[in-house]
C-alpha cells in the first residue's frame, strides 16, 4: 500500500542526483521522512502462507501461484496482490478513510483471493510462520537473491532465509499526522509494540518443531541485524527525522541497483559510501541510491512518509479485524491514545518477553487488557463480534499461538496445517 503524497524535490542532492555528503542523505532522509496533515486513512497488508492441503511438505511452485494470480479479477476493495520470496501472497490494499473502510475493503478481497486459491487446489493460511515447510526461496526476483547472499554473508543466513520465506504479518499503514504530534505518535507506535506482539502472537512453530516463543516470527526478526531490523527510536525523544536519518546512515548498505541487485558482502553503513570512506558499484551514491537503501531497512515501525507499522504477527480471519482496529483506535483517536500510551509505558520496551510468554508476563497481559478494553468501548457493531472473541482471549491470557499449539498437540503439524488451509476451524 503506498499512500499518496505530493512530490518534493530534494535540495540535498545535486542536479544530476549525486549525493554531496552523508549530511546531505540526512537532510534528505529528515526531511522527506513524514508528511505532514491530518490522521484518517488507513491501509492493510494481510500475508499468509499458501499451502497443498493434500500435501502440507510440498512448498507451491512459482509458476502455480503465478498461475492463480494471473487468473485473478480486480479485486473490489482494490488490493494489489503480490508474492512474497517463499511463496507468501499478499494483499495490500489501498487507503481507505477510516479503518472500518479498510477492514472491509480487504475482507472482501480475501473472499476473491482465498476462492481463486481454492479453485486451484490451494489454501491461504494466516499464520506468523510457517510452521512446517524448511525455509526455501521461490520468488526469482533478483532482489530477493542478493538479499539471500547478504545475509549469507553477514553470518545471518539462517535467520535472513527464515525471515524472507517463513514469515507473514498484518501491516498497518497510518498517516503520520500534524507534524506538531509527530514525536508523540511515534514514541507511542513504538511503545505500543510489545503489548500488540503479545495479543497478535500466532507463531509457536518453525519449521516443524516448537520453538518456546509465541511470536516465532518476532524472534526471528530480532537475530538479524538490530541496526536493519530494530526499532528506530531513541531515548533522546528527538523529532522522528533526526532518529530515522542517523538509523539509516549507520545501518549498512544491503544491495546496490547496477542497474540489477547486487548484494554488499562488507559491511559498509550508507554514511561511509555518502562521505566518500567507500566506494560501492564503482561509484559515490544519488538519491535513487538512498531511496532504496531505505526500502531494505526493516524496522518495527518504518516512517515511509506515512508510518508503517510491521510488528504484528498474521492472525486468523475471526480476530485479524479486531487487532487492527485496536491499533488503529490506540493511534489515531486522540482519548484513547493518551489512555493507552499511560497503560504500556510500564512494558514499552519488553519486545523479548512479549515474543517470548507473551499474555504470560503479568505485566504485558494488564497493559493488553486495559488495551483491547480501551478499543472495544470505540468498536463499531460490525466488529463487535470480533472485538468481543479478543476481549476474552486477551482476559484469559490466551493468544492465538495457543490455539495453533492445542490443535498441534492434538493432530500433528501437517493435519493442523492442511486443515487450516483448507478453511476449518
Amino acid at each position: 500500500m503506498a499512500f499518496a503524497v505530493a512530490s518534493q524535490s530534494d535540495s540535498a542532492c545535486l542536479a544530476d542526483g549525486e549525493l554531496t555528503s552523508a549530511s546531505a542523505a540526512a537532510q534528505s532522509i529528515s526531511e522527506h521522512c513524514l508528511s505532514d496533515g491530518p490522521v484518517g486513512r488507513v491501509g492493510l497488508e494481510i500475508e499468509a502462507h499458501c499451502y497443498d492441503p493434500r500435501d502440507p511438505l510440498r512448498r507451491p511452485a512459482w509458476n502455480e501461484i503465478s498461475d492463480v494470480l494471473a487468473s485473478l479479477p480486480p479485486m473490489p476493495g482494490g488490493s494489489v496482490v503480490t508474492v512474497e520470496p517463499g511463496g507468501a501472497v499478499e494483499l495490500s490494499g489501498p487507503p481507505a478513510s477510516g479503518v472500518t473502510s479498510a477492514i472491509t475493503a480487504i475482507t472482501d478481497d480475501q473472499v476473491v483471493l482465498r476462492s481463486a486459491f481454492a479453485e486451484a487446489g490451494l489454501g491461504l493460511v494466516l499464520l506468523g510462520a510457517d510452521p512446517l515447510r524448511p525455509a526455501k526461496r521461490i520468488n526469482p526476483g533478483d532482489r530477493y537473491q542478493a538479499m539471500e547472499q547478504f545475509f549469507r554473508a553477514s553470518n545471518t543466513g539462517v535467520a535472513g532465509a527464515a525471515m524472507m520465506t517463513s514469515t507473514a504479518s498484518v501491516q498497518v499503514n497510518l498517516d503520520a499526522g500534524p507534524r506538531a504530534g509527530w514525536i508523540d505518535r511515534v514514541r507511542l507506535a513504538h511503545a505500543l509494540g510489545p503489548t500488540m506482539v503479545a495479543i497478535a502472537a500466532n507463531s509457536p512453530l518453525l519449521s516443524g518443531n516448537f520453538s518456546g516463543w509465541r511470536s516465532t516470527r518476532q524472534r526471528v526478526w530480532s537475530q538479524l541485524d538490530s541496526a536493519r531490523c530494530g526499532p528506530v527510536l531513541t531515548a533522546s525523544g528527538e523529532d522522528p527525522g533526526i532518529d530515522w536519518a542517523r538509523y539509516a546512515l549507520k545501518a549498512p548498505v544491503m544491495l546496490v541497483n547496477n542497474p540489477e541487485a547486487v548484494p554488499v558482502t562488507r559491511r559498509v553503513p550508507f554514511a561511509d559510501w555518502a562521505d566518500g570512506r567507500e566506494l560501492l558499484g564503482g561509484r559515490p551514491p544519488t538519491r535513487r541510491d538512498l531511496d532504496y537503501h531505505l526500502t531494505t531497512l526493516f524496522p518495527p515501525v518504518r516512517p515511509r512518509q506515512w508510518l508503517e507499522i510491521r510488528y504484528l504477527d498474521s492472525v486468523p480471519n475471526a480476530i485479524w479485524p479486531a487487532v487492527v482496529f485496536t491499533l488503529v483506535t490506540l493511534l489515531d483517536d486522540p482519548v484513547a491514545a493518551a489512555l493507552a500510551a499511560e497503560a504500556v509505558e510500564p512494558v514499552a520496551t519488553a519486545w523479548d518477553a512479549a515474543a517470548r510468554i507473551g499474555l504470560d508476563d503479568p505485566r504485558i497481559r494488564s497493559a493488553a487488557n486495559r488495551c483491547v478494553a480501551i478499543a472495544a468501548e470505540r468498536a463499531p457493531k460490525a466488529l463487535a463480534e470480533a472485538m468481543q472473541r479478543l476481549v476474552d482471549a486477551v482476559a484469559q491470557g490466551r493468544c492465538p499461538a495457543d490455539d495453533v499449539a492445542d490443535l498441534v498437540v492434538e493432530n500433528g503439524i501437517a493435519a493442523t496445517v492442511s486443515q487450516l488451509a483448507l478453511g476449518e476451524p
